[in-house]
């Protein structure tokens, strides 16, 4: 037998009991009397086995029973009194019609019994032997059988009607502590979800936190080897000494700045305000023409003091994009940076692709707050860079597009970024 059927068959076990009870006790006074009374002691011992179970089957069992004693004229057993069982029951685990139903049973089963005691007070309970001596009683001191009667239906309706309020009282308890269990239950997995969403939030935003030093390490390191390189590449075709010094300087000088940047970005928290490095954008500029590389730069408008967000975004995107074009481009040909002040700030910088690079596979597209657009082609420098950018510029409403070009000078690999400007004056 598997553990389920088991428990199952355990859990029959009290109302088996007590149905076994009144079956021996039902049979023993059935045993008394000549009518035959098998419908009955059959019918009340089903009734008490589903009082628990199926209460609503037992409430209809009781009322065949009931009928059975008026077609059949059936004398009425001591022993019925275990109806209370059923009529606890209905209460107690009865589906809401069946309550109603039970509830409204009492009052018409004792109506019903008090007319018939009345009528025959020997018919069905004649074989009830207090009922009898009751009676008798009543008349030899002239008390009136009838109030005698009366009061023998009061004290069958407290037989049903105390079991039922108790059953209604339990059932009540029983739905109350439920509830209250149920409410502290939900009260626990609330406070759970809370530290769940506490605990996942501390974690985005420490991913978040780690995202933004790994990306803006990338940009400062990047940028600044990037120069390096070129300097000391540079630095090998100088055969005058004091030029060689002079670059040699400026190595050193760019690495000292590339040292201080990289200490900034580690030293500061999420709180604390990022600061670029002093001159802004054309430093920048100045520092890659440093390394020996051309750049034409262009300003056309009225330029607007940035919000200091703005600006570290400003200065992360040019300084990538002027890193992939050091990277990448080649020495022969000028890096075309232009800045366009209208209404918002357009940043581009261009450059011609080394030969070397074009084998490289790329995917371009243009990158916006909505995602990356339709504008698909081959030829990206640094795909690392560019997520950095497009994540920088879409976290302030800004957008992307590097695209590759075939013109007359060669492939040319071009970034172009929009920063919302308008009105941070």
């Amino acid at each position: 037998m598997s553990t389920t059927s088991a428990r199952d068959w355990r859990d029959w076990v009290p109302e088996g009991a007590l149905a076994l009870l009144v079956l021996v006790f039902a049979l023993a006074e059935a045993s008394l009397n000549d009518a035959d009374q098998w419908p009955v002691v059959i019918g009340l011992t089903l009734a008490v086995l589903l009082a628990r179970r199926a209460s609503g089957a037992a409430l209809a069992i009781v009322w065949v029973v009931g009928a059975l004693h008026v077609v059949l004229s059936l004398p009425v057993l001591t022993i019925e009194a275990a109806v209370a069982v059923v009529a606890f029951g209905c209460a107690r685990w009865g589906r809401l019609a069946t309550v109603i139903l039970s509830g409204l049973s009492i009052p018409a089963a004792v109506g019903v019994a008090a007319l018939l005691l009345i009528q025959d007070p020997y018919g069905f309970f004649g074989r009830i032997r207090v009922l009898r001596q009751l009676v008798d009683s009543a008349d030899y001191y002239g008390a009136g059988a009838g109030a005698v009667l009366v009061g023998a239906a009061a004290v069958a309706a407290l037989v049903l009607l105390a079991p039922w309020l108790a059953g209604l009282a339990v059932r009540a308890t029983m739905r109350a502590r439920t509830s209250s269990v149920r409410q502290e239950e939900a009260e626990q997995d609330a406070a759970r979800a809370v530290r769940e969403t506490e605990q996942a939030r501390e974690i985005a935003r420490l991913r978040e936190e780690q995202a933004r030093l790994a990306r803006d390490v990338h940009d400062v390191v990047g940028h600044s080897l990037a120069v390096i390189l070129a300097q000391a590449e540079s630095a090998q075709y100088v055969e005058d000494d004091q030029k060689l010094k002079e670059t040699m300087a400026t190595i050193a000088t760019s690495a000292r700045s590339s040292l201080q940047d990289v200490r900034q970005v580690l030293t500061t928290t999420r709180d604390q305000p990022v600061v670029v490095r002093s001159g802004g954008l054309d430093s920048l500029v100045d520092g890659v023409r440093s390394s020996g590389h051309e750049v034409v730069s262009t300003e056309i408008g009225h330029p607007q003091p940035l919000p200091p967000e703005l600006e570290v975004v400003a200065y992360r995107v040019l300084q990538e994009m002027l890193t992939n074009a050091i990277k990448h481009g080649r020495r022969d040909t000028p890096v075309l940076c232009e800045r366009h002040w209208e209404g918002e700030l357009r940043i581009e910088v261009r450059n011609v692709i080394r030969s070397d690079e074009l084998t490289q596979p790329i995917q371009l597209a243009t990158v916006g707050p909505g995602g990356l657009g339709a504008e698909v082609g081959t030829g990206e420098p640094d795909g690392q860079g560019v997520e950095g950018m497009r994540r920088r510029l879409t976290a302030v409403g800004g957008r992307l597009d590097v695209r590759r070009r075939e013109e007359p000078t060669g492939a040319t690999f071009t970034a172009t970024a929009w920063l919302p400007v308008r009105g941070t004056s």
